[in-house]
């Protein structure tokens, strides 16, 4: 498409853990691109390789062959360290059990990335942000004193606060009720739409994918299907006519 830019592109990507007749291949050559300034849903039913894809697309993983490359960067070659300085700079995760320090408080938890990397957060854009996701006057609590939904407002600002390159997200709706749920999901688009944020979403709920620019449909280690932004129910039904329950 004219216009667009690849911020993430993996070609080939096979991985493959265990040897011989126990062997289980999770990834079939995968070829995807993640266009900035979009956010991109990735479904599938439970051992489809979803969460392998997300992990050996944010260089959480290596893939037994392949190629991914993000920024430009080519990352499967990267040695350990380069790799972590990579991952520091260009992106951002949100859990699904938000992954958050206990003893910081959330000020601390959402600046985290810059203060591993010795940077200190931009104040305009650290007060813009924590006003967006609503915890202004949550900063000084520390993660056991915030409901569930806050603790993921918290990690969605510290994905987000040193702008990366792209945000990958695992399942962030996944251990919250669906008022807050939708929450979030509304807060992930807008992070989108006002700050322009790369964002690729693993998910299995057809509402929080179709928050999304763009779905793709994963089975038994291959993307089988690719669709635009479409309601709920036309990813319903789509997951129902190709049996990816």
């Amino acid at each position: 498409m004219v216009g667009t830019v690849s911020v993430v592109h993996a070609q080939g990507v096979v991985r493959v853990y265990g040897e011989g007749d126990t062997a289980v291949r999770a990834l079939h050559g995968v070829d995807v691109e993640i266009e900035a300034g979009q956010l991109t849903a990735v479904m599938g039913p439970s051992g489809s390789g979803k969460s392998t894809l997300m992990h050996i697309l944010a260089g959480l993983d290596r893939p037994t062959s392949g190629s991914v490359m993000i920024d430009g960067i080519e990352i499967t070659t990267l040695g350990d360290d380069a790799l972590t300085k990579l991952r520091r700079q260009h992106i951002g995760f949100i859990f699904q059990f938000f992954n958050l320090l206990p003893m910081l408080s959330a000020r601390d938890n959402i600046v985290l990335p810059l203060t591993i990397a010795g940077e200190k957060p931009d104040s305009g854009f650290f007060d813009d942000l924590v006003r967006r996701v609503g915890l202004a006057d949550r900063l000084t609590h520390r993660p056991a004193e915030l409901s569930g939904g806050q603790q993921q407002r918290v990690a969605i600002a510290r994905a987000l606060v040193s702008r990366p390159t792209v945000v990958f997200a695992d399942e962030p709706t996944g251990n919250l009720d669906s008022r807050t749920s939708g929450e979030i999901l509304t807060l992930m688009r807008s992070s989108v739409e006002e700050y322009g944020q790369t964002t690729v979403m693993v998910t299995h709920d057809a509402k929080a994918a179709a928050m999304a620019d763009r779905v793709l449909y994963l089975a038994d280690g291959e993307i089988v299907k690719e669709t635009g932004r479409s309601s709920q129910h036309e990813i319903l039904q789509i997951i129902d006519t190709m049996d990816l329950q």
